[in-house]
C-alpha cells in the first residue's frame, strides 16, 4: 500500500472525530435540535462516516514530506 493511503488511514480518525463533532455539539445544545436528537445523532453520525474517506484522501498529501530540493552551488 501507498504511504498515501496510510496517512489517509491515520488521518481518518482524526478527520471523522471532528466530523462527528461538529455535528453532534450543534444536536445536543440546541433546544429545537435536542427534542430530535434521536433522529439526527444517527444522521450525523452517518454522514461522519460518509464524508471521512474523501476529506482524509484529499489532506492526504499535503502531510508527506517532500525530498528536499537540489540547491545551486553559490561561488
Amino acid at each position: 500500500m501507498s504511504t498515501r493511503v496510510y496517512i489517509a488511514a491515520i488521518l481518518g480518525l482524526m478527520v471523522a472525530g471532528v466530523l462527528f463533532g461538529m455535528g453532534a455539539i450543534p444536536v445536543l445544545m440546541i433546544p429545537a435540535l435536542s427534542a430530535k436528537a434521536d433522529v439526527l445523532l444517527p444522521i450525523v453520525v452517518i454522514l461522519s462516516i460518509v464524508l471521512t474517506p474523501p476529506i482524509a484522501w484529499k489532506m492526504a498529501p499535503k502531510l508527506t514530506v517532500k525530498p528536499p530540493r537540489p540547491r545551486a552551488l553559490s561561488l
